[in-house]
């Protein structure tokens, strides 16, 4: 797919590290098109392409669109998109919770170029190890996306509009949620004057070991031993903390029913 027109549609984070791995890869992007001017001039220049930031200057010859923007803005901007009148193209989105089918009302050629990974603008990812799972309504466009990812990636999966909606419920759980719970335990280390690096290690080796075994053979803690008087000290303590109360007893109730 090196000789097709990419036209990249959304310059936030994942977009932005796309569109840089695309360029370092040999694509090369036609134009970037953003409404936030800032985001389509950096990473235009970054790729050495054009930018719009209206639909009106968008470039309508493109052979690939690449839709990297927010899932409630998917439809939206397919449906402008489809008003170009479009020498039908191929036309993906990037997102891992909405359907390929969002786009089937306005395209005849779409699917799916999701790269599995969280993306902050200011932080360099590692492509070789990010999963990118791709889907096509069509099997010649779907091997177009596959070969276009196995370039930018090793670990390349083809995946259905229903594996690709689980997959991504567990990405919330593993990444967003937990992430959720450095921050809760930030709070309560902050409470008593501790610094959040006491449990960086921590959290190394807790990742490592999920790299090498399953998640519930790693499983430990006072939950998962039954330990009923350190959970009661904790509960006992977290009394200053309601929320965190609430959560420590419905996570433990659930470590102790599956894995205990």
């Amino acid at each position: 797919m090196k000789e097709k027109k990419i036209i990249l549609i959304g310059a936030g984070n994942v977009g932005y590290h796309l569109g840089r791995r695309l360029d370092e890869k040999g694509f090369a992007i036609a134009q970037v098109f953003s409404r936030t001017f800032e985001h389509a001039e950096d990473l235009a220049e970054a790729v050495q392409a054009s930018y719009a930031t209206k639909f009106e200057d968008l470039d309508r010859e493109g052979d690939l669109y690449i839709i990297s923007v927010s899932d409630r803005a998917i439809a939206p901007v397919a449906r402008q998109l489809a008003r170009l009148e479009l020498d039908n193209p191929l036309v993906v989105h990037t997102s891992g919770a909405t359907p390929a089918t969002a786009l089937m009302p306005y395209f005849d050629r779409f699917g799916v170029f999701y790269p599995l990974q969280t993306f902050s603008r200011s932080r360099k990812v590692d492509f070789e190890a990010i999963p990118i799972c791709v889907h096509a309504a069509d099997e010649s466009d779907a091997e177009k996306l596959l070969n276009l990812a196995r370039q930018l990636s090793p670990k390349v999966y083809q995946l259905k509009d229903e594996q690709r909606a689980s997959l991504h419920v567990a990405a919330v759980f593993v990444n967003n949620f937990t992430n959720y719970l450095f921050r809760v335990g930030e709070e309560i280390l902050r409470e008593v004057d501790l610094p959040f690096e006491l449990l960086r290690p921590l959290i190394l080796e807790t990742a490592r070991k999920v790299q090498e075994q399953s998640p519930g053979e790693m499983q430990t803690g006072p939950a998962v031993r039954g330990d009923e008087k350190t959970i009661q000290r904790h509960l006992d303590y977290l009394h200053r903390f309601p929320e965190y109360r609430e959560l420590y007893q419905l996570l433990s109730r659930r470590i102790a029913e599956e894995l205990g």
